[in-house]
């Protein structure tokens, strides 16, 4: 009796840790709603060193990669998976944008503060804009034709998207990191005071500040205009944060992977994709503009920090960088 008993027992515990592995097993990824799928790697050629920030020309299905310590810009024919061009000769590109307007890349290099603007047909270079130093992350106004580097030690400099003359200069209190456009202000992470400033575009100057207090090292941004919500990615300790653009109020702090350095939101989806070095992509889903959870985290690899999410494609492009002898890849993950 005892051995029957204790037969149907281990049976029905069986059955059971197999319907929790197999439910488990589904997942996260089961879900088309928050699920990435890896559906290929680019290898970028004799790429060495950190990669910086990303920028898609949807004429060509390119995708251009600041391969900042390898002082190169690689291009990237999305279609058929290849590097068809490498930029040489850059002096560690940093932020990179393509204007379809005039078909050029734009790119900020952060070594000598130079803004090198080329040819996308040919390659050439056409001009350069010398600004002080640490040119970084670039942001393009197509409707107002105007680019906007952050640089140096604490500016925002504005250059006219046709003649690339500089046209003004925004001072901060420290060199800027990402920042997002709404409603003729821009939202700018500044780590080193930690800080988000608001600049009032119409006055050219700074409308109001918001010290950052539930962490540091705020550097990624992403914006919900819709919800009047910022997302900001901050490295101590690795957190989101989730910013009402109208009182600079916290709304929600979510603990993440370390050392994420891009954001995206996916209006769509209502999905934010933080890639984070310590080899993640953490994924958020808005479940209203209020409430916040961390529904995925899709592996990458380590270093791999840097990305770009094009939604018309629903895909996130993750740059990563050449390390424990496997080769820089650009991986292309599709929802």
């Amino acid at each position: 009796m005892n051995i029957q008993f204790n037969l149907i027992l281990g049976i029905s515990l069986f059955g059971n840790l197999l319907f929790i592995q197999s439910s488990s097993g589904q997942g996260e990824n089961s879900n088309p709603d928050v699920s990435l799928k890896l559906i290929t790697s680019v290898v970028l050629p004799n790429v060495s060193g950190r990669i910086d920030h990303l920028a898609y020309d949807s004429r060509r299905h390119f995708v251009y990669v600041a391969a900042l310590g390898n002082n190169t810009v690689e291009v990237v024919d999305v279609k058929n998976a290849k590097v068809v061009h490498t930029i040489k000769d850059l002096n560690e590109p940093q932020g990179i944008r393509y204007i379809p307007e005039s078909n050029v890349i734009f790119i900020a290099n952060g070594d000598n503060g130079a803004c090198d603007v080329f040819n996308a047909d040919s390659y050439q270079k056409i001009t350069s804009v010398k600004l002080e130093s640490d040119a970084d992350n670039v942001r393009y106004d197509s409707v107002a034709k105007r680019i906007y580097v952050g640089y140096g030690s604490g500016s925002i400099a504005i250059i006219d998207a046709t003649t690339y003359k500089q046209l003004a200069d925004i001072k901060l209190p420290g060199h800027p990191e990402s920042f997002q456009f709404n409603n003729k202000r821009i939202f700018v992470n500044v780590p080193d005071a930690h800080l988000i400033e608001i600049i009032d575009l119409e006055k050219m100057s700074i409308e109001s500040r918001w010290k950052i207090e539930e962490a540091t090292s705020n550097y990624p941004m992403a914006l919900d205009a819709n919800n009047h919500r910022i997302f900001i990615g901050c490295r101590q300790p690795a957190k989101l944060l989730v910013i009402d653009t109208g009182s600079g109020k916290t709304i929600a702090s979510l603990d993440t992977d370390s050392d994420t350095d891009d954001i995206f939101y996916d209006s769509s989806s209502k999905l934010i994709y933080m890639s984070c070095g310590s080899g993640n992509i953490d994924i958020v889903k808005q479940i209203d503009p209020d409430k916040y959870k961390v529904v995925s985290k899709i592996e990458t690899r380590d270093g791999a920090r840097t990305s770009l999410f094009v939604p018309e494609l629903h895909q996130l492009f993750v740059a990563a960088p050449s390390r424990y002898g496997k080769e820089a890849q650009l991986m292309i993950y599709e929802k």
